[in-house]
């Protein structure tokens, strides 16, 4: 008898966090059984323009706890230092 989707996730919360990445990136990329040729053209396109405007200094990256804390819509969050 196989495990469980409930017991394969448990298992898998033991595992590194770099091996929990991969697998789930896997997992992911299982589901997608067509490559949209235009979508991962776009994609390059749109990566290349902000790689430019990083390198350019027309913008800059933020640090994580910063970010996370604007994504989650803690506006008077005190910013952690």
């Amino acid at each position: 008898m196989g495990l469980t989707s409930e017991q394969l996730f448990e298992s898998a919360l033991h595992l590194p966090d770099s091996e929990r990445a991969e697998l789930a990136a896997r997992l992911i990329e299982s589901l997608d059984s067509q490559v949209d040729e235009d979508l991962d053209a776009a994609w390059g396109t749109e990566i290349k323009r902000r790689l430019d405007d990083l390198d350019s200094g027309k913008i800059a990256t933020i640090p994580w706890p910063e970010a996370r804390r604007l994504i989650m819509g803690e506006k008077n969050a005190p910013s952690p230092d």
